[in-house]
């Protein structure tokens, strides 16, 4: 499952207009039912109901016998609810009787919407539950992006008739984040890269990095990472991840248990409905040109073999930074030849629209640096820009932030 398509093409079903949040709710529920990526049997909304301390059923849909509408789940009785809380997706086992005459067994329930106290204890909003076949992790993640998703829509919804920009403000963000940015080239051992971010605003939500690993600086990481939506809100979270990750540094943890750490960090300080992708990967002196990484649900970085010009995608090794504590993060590795080709990217490159709503997309980025192959990551890197200029329309509603970071190997020194 390609997790940042699959959170685009939640959010593009959630940015219609609708009269109420329920309304938004059940459509997007109906879109999850008939989705054949998602394969699911039926789905319920429920609502908080802070006067009888349950849930409420509000909508239901898919291939479950009916249930009566406003059928209510006591809180205080189910400690499922404060579990949904702390993970955000909880997969489990149905108990209440009367569900489980109604033929769901196995269920998923995911928190939507803000968060409301009662007795002490939060609650969300709105319950998403789900009942398939196979309810596993793969449902997990996919039901953590929806849950993340809503939840920034409804925020989005409240806040935005009120919302001003402090352009004072945007100002002191815009020369902050400028001067956290690296220089855009950078050579090590053998390797030469270079980066750049766009701003589709003021201030970005993407961003990169280049971070010397070890008391020698044997190792380099080279980050990039993708703060969810745009403006003044994903910039601040950009600069934060940017900055734990700098500090993870300093104390070498190895990679999978960095993200993870990482992970809880975002999942803690941040609101319920911000996330992030990030790719991170290390190249060292090693003179095969080991390369380990990990990609938090981020576009799929493009590997291209000099000699074979085979492509490999650097697929996601665990889930997006924040929706849900707790998640596992595996290492990958690759090995560098001599003028062997690595391109790390946000989708504000390859999702980037023409007039005719057509996408930029991933073939028409391999075919570009294809043709580059033999040049610097400089050039590269303005010939694919150049491109995607030229392809795209300079209507601001169809652009997000662009951050493209080429790496290359052009010899085997090592020390």
């Amino acid at each position: 499952m390609n997790q940042k398509k699959l959170y685009r093409t939640i959010e593009s079903v959630a940015s219609k207009k609708f009269d109420s949040e329920e309304e938004l709710l059940i459509d997007v529920l109906n879109q999850i039912v008939v989705e054949e990526d998602i394969i699911i049997n039926g789905g319920r909304i429920w609502e908080l109901d802070p006067v009888n301390k349950s849930y409420s059923l509000i909508y239901q849909t898919g291939k479950v016998d009916t249930i009566q509408k406003g059928f209510q789940l006591d809180i205080e009785t189910n400690n499922i609810f404060e579990k949904v809380v702390e993970q955000r997706t909880v997969l489990t086992h149905e108990t209440n009787e009367v569900l489980i005459q109604k033929g769901i067994m196995k269920y998923s329930a995911s928190g939507v919407g803000e968060k409301v106290k009662i007795d002490g204890k939060a609650y969300f909003k709105y319950l998403f539950a789900v009942n398939a076949d196979e309810i596993d992790r793969v449902l997990l993640y996919t039901l953590n992006i929806v849950a993340t998703v809503l939840t920034s829509k409804l925020h989005e919804k409240k806040i935005a008739t009120t919302q001003k920009h402090l352009l004072a403000d945007i100002d002191k963000a815009k020369e902050l984040q400028k001067s956290i940015l690296p220089d855009h080239e950078c050579s090590f051992h053998g390797y030469e890269i270079f980066g750049v971010t766009i701003p589709a605003e003021i201030v970005s939500g993407d961003f990169f990095d280049y971070i010397s690993v070890g008391q020698e600086e044997e190792r380099l990481g080279i980050t990039v990472g993708d703060a969810a939506s745009k403006g003044l809100a994903a910039s601040a979270e950009a600069m934060y991840i940017s900055g734990a990750i700098r500090m993870a540094s300093t104390f070498q943890l190895k990679i999978s248990p960095m993200m993870y750490r990482l992970n809880n960090l975002v999942n803690k300080i941040f609101s319920d409905d911000r996330f992030a992708t990030l790719f991170y990967g290390e190249i060292s002196n090693d003179r095969n040109g080991l390369f380990l990484y990990a990609n938090a649900g981020h576009n799929w970085p493009i590997f291209i073999d000099s000699k074979t010009k085979e492509i490999k995608y650097l697929k996601a090794t665990g889930p997006l930074l924040g929706p849900a504590p707790k998640q596992r993060y595996e290492t990958g590795s690759l090995n560098f030849n001599v003028g062997d080709v690595l391109v790390i990217y946000s989708d504000g490159i390859t999702e980037a629209a023409n007039n005719e709503y057509d996408m930029y997309e991933e073939e028409r980025l391999e075919k570009i640096v294809l043709e580059n192959l033999d040049k610097s990551p400089r050039e590269i890197t303005y010939a694919v820009l150049d491109d995607v200029v030229k392809f795209s329309t300079h209507d601001s509603r169809y652009q997000d932030d662009k951050t493209l970071v080429i790496i290359k190997r052009n010899d085997n020194e090592s020390n």
